[in-house]
């Protein structure tokens, strides 16, 4: 199932919660709509299920206008981040529920719906709970009965709104897999809701970054890691080390920075931006830097440095407590940058480039 979003522009009161969207999605491809709260993410799920609508944009499935098709004639799975099971129904019941509530001339036969049940059961690896009731199931168990409920209906579409959101860490782990296994299983396609970069990164293709109701990225977690396109995905993708540098003949320059490592750019000549993770920092004795150690806290595994200058913002390096040479308060020090982003003083956050003509052409086939 191809979906094509256009221009799409959505308004609460005078909040722009959507700005111009424009996204391709091809048949059988899983996406993350990945983005800090109040990006225009979850609006955008909305919309695709039909329990909002754009104030303009199109939005094409199959070559078929879906703003003309009302939530229920869809055929969208949804499944939310609070599970929304109903609390008096066995997990059989709220399996069934789906094909129960169809109109009468396209309900299933009883005997359809229990084989399509049980078939559910065993797939989801959640048979020996069909009796029970949600108050009886961990989050885990009632995360697995949300997305059953949503297979059942055999949906064209499957749409997922921060679907693990309320587990813990290692419970969310096991479901993330267990997630790309289904997916793979029945071939459809997904689109799912989160602001966890891990979580996108291991379950997605693609992963879509939002910020403020638009698209500021389109690729896949080292194309993102790698080459954010603007200071805002930078910013997002966790590079929290911000720090005016000089550019010339494609070089990065700055007092008290070691940026060797960094290839060579094309970039104008002048003032840039660098933008780096604090992992992606080393530091080392230098007795004519401006740069000073402030603290070092060791977490076992891990150095992590604060770092001062008397003319810019305070800095962090995160490094291997193994291998790295004793570091003391107040030691003068160069800041080795491995790997960073560098973005032009004139440099405006822009949006994303357009897709390729072969990334069309793979999702008009």
């Amino acid at each position: 199932m191809s979906i094509t979003i256009s221009a799409m522009t959505k308004r609460f009161q005078k909040t722009e919660v959507l700005r111009g969207i424009d996204l391709d999605i091809a048949p059988g491809e899983l996406v993350a709509l990945l983005g800090p709260s109040g990006s225009g993410k979850t609006t955008l799920l909305k919309i695709i299920a039909g329990l909002e609508w754009p104030d303009a944009g199109s939005l094409t499935v199959n070559r078929s206008d879906w703003l003309q098709l009302a939530a229920r004639d869809r055929r969208v799975g949804f499944v939310f981040q609070h599970y929304a099971l109903f609390p008096h129904m066995s997990v059989r019941d709220n399996l069934a529920f789906g094909l129960n509530v169809r109109p009468r001339a396209e309900r299933p036969g009883k005997a359809v719906i229990a084989a399509k049940v049980n078939e559910l059961l065993g797939f989801l690896q959640i048979a020996h709970l069909a009796d029970r009731y949600p108050a009886q199931l961990s989050g885990g168990q009632r995360q697995r009965v949300a997305l059953g409920r949503a297979l059942a209906i055999q949906p064209r579409l499957l749409l997922l709104d921060e679907p693990f959101g309320a587990l813990d860490a290692a419970i969310r782990r096991d479901l993330r897999r267990w997630l790309r296994g289904v997916h793979e299983a029945t071939g459809s396609t997904t689109i799912f809701v989160t602001h966890d970069q891990e979580e996108a990164f291991e379950l997605a293709d693609r992963v879509v970054v939002m910020g403020e109701g638009r698209i500021a990225q389109i690729g896949h977690a080292d194309e993102i890691h790698d080459h954010p396109a603007t200071p805002f995905v930078a910013r997002f993708m966790g590079a929290t080390v911000e720090l005016p540098v000089t550019l010339a003949q494609g070089r990065a320059l700055g007092a008290g920075l070691d940026l060797t490592a960094l290839p060579r750019r094309a970039l104008p000549d002048g003032s840039a931006t660098l933008f780096a993770r604090p992992a992606d920092i080393r530091v080392m004795p230098d007795a004519v830097s401006p740069w000073r150690v402030a603290q070092v806290v060791s977490t076992g595994a891990e150095l992590r440095v604060a770092l001062t200058h008397p003319d810019l913002p305070e800095a962090e390096a995160v490094m291997p407590r193994r291998g790295t040479a004793p570091l003391h308060q107040g030691d003068a020090v160069t800041l080795r940058i491995e790997a960073a982003a560098l973005f032009p003083a004139s440099r405006r956050e822009a949006a994303p480039a357009p897709q390729s003509e072969n990334r069309k052409k793979e999702i008009a086939r």
